[in-house]
């Protein structure tokens, strides 16, 4: 069988479809014969099923330009898990967007209109812009060719917990704000702020600009004095952080600081009363519109919330709105 890497495609002819194609899902046909993406090829040189691709054999092919090194050792452990997949490419599969892998349920292959997952291959040192995130599964290579899945998804934030509380008064220091005499509502039933002591409820800038603005907290110069003052704590990042946490509120959930966390946000989703609380389900990072993670971060942040039995969502704010993702480890 003569295989030949022409540009990005070695092809492989007509002889190739039934024992690669058809039978074991490898390559793509075009025009009756088969053609492989160089990664696809050089597996089935490791495997020795070809011999040579072009003249070279497998240390040669994955030593070229034409193939990924992190690409490869993705396919090959999704291979070795038992998994049909093809290189996400125009033509190949159905909108590529961004993925390197489309792979197909165990027992599936290219040619059922099913598919599992749509994989990005990221190497342990490359940037990770936040908008690529969402219905993808990121697959980091580290240094010593481990692979590490992740799973990122669009998501809605919902809950039940009520936020109305009776008009209350407050008064504005350097990052607080301290509500005297307050209607037992507001931290017992809505959970805002924390207790001084059974006379006094502490807010935060967020907490308490999000009360100004719904006309429930009384203070010194109204909202724009709360977030005047956030703005001189925080710079621009006050802003972000109060878009998300009033979207919360709004949709029904209780953001609480997710400091401890290395988080802004802590989430309670039905608050019906402080005596009666669970446990936190989310830890929310509230992040720039144009914001990279390294790869590293990402991990940590994910690994961490899993350990404390909480679910990541970053919350990437664009002019107003956000794109709630979540990301949890994977393993296909």
């Amino acid at each position: 069988m003569d295989l030949t890497l022409d540009g990005n495609v070695v092809r492989a002819g007509t002889r190739a479809r039934e024992r690669f194609y058809d039978s074991r899902g490898y390559g793509h046909v075009l025009n009756g014969d088969v053609a492989f993406a160089p990664v696809e090829a050089a597996h089935l040189l490791y495997r020795g099923d070809i011999e040579a691709v072009g003249g070279m054999d497998f240390r040669e092919l994955l030593s070229s330009s034409a193939v990924s090194a992190v690409e490869f050792f993705v396919y090959k452990d999704l291979r070795d898990r038992g998994f049909y997949l093809t290189p996400a490419r125009e033509g190949w599969v159905d909108d590529p967007d961004g993925a390197d892998f489309v792979v197909y349920p165990r027992g599936k292959g290219p040619w059922d209109d099913e598919v599992a997952y749509r994989v990005r291959v990221v190497g342990e040192r490359d940037g990770v812009p936040v908008e690529s995130l969402g219905e993808c599964v990121l697959a980091v290579v580290d240094e010593e060719s481990e692979i590490t899945y992740l799973d990122t998804t669009r998501r809605e934030v919902a809950g039940s917990s009520d936020s109305t509380v009776p008009l209350v008064d407050g008064e504005l220091l350097a990052e607080r704000v301290l509500c005297w005499d307050p209607p037992g509502a507001l931290y017992e039933r809505a959970f805002y702020g924390q207790r001084l002591d059974e006379d006094a409820v502490q807010l935060s800038l967020v907490e308490a600009a999000y009360l100004a603005r719904e006309g429930t907290l009384s203070v010194a110069g109204g909202q724009s004095a709360v977030i005047e003052r956030g703005r001189e704590v925080e710079g621009e990042r006050f802003d972000r952080r109060l878009t998300v946490y009033a979207a919360l509120r709004d949709a029904g959930v209780v953001p609480k600081t997710g400091f401890k966390f290395g988080a802004d946000f802590r989430t309670y989703a039905d608050v019906e009363s402080v005596d009666d609380l669970g446990h936190s389900e989310l830890l929310v990072r509230v992040l720039p519109a144009d914001f990279e993670f390294e790869p590293r971060d990402l991990a940590l942040d994910v690994r961490l919330a899993h350990g404390v039995r909480k679910t990541m969502v970053f919350a990437p704010v664009t002019d107003g709105d956000i794109e709630w993702t979540e990301v949890r480890r994977l393993t296909p």
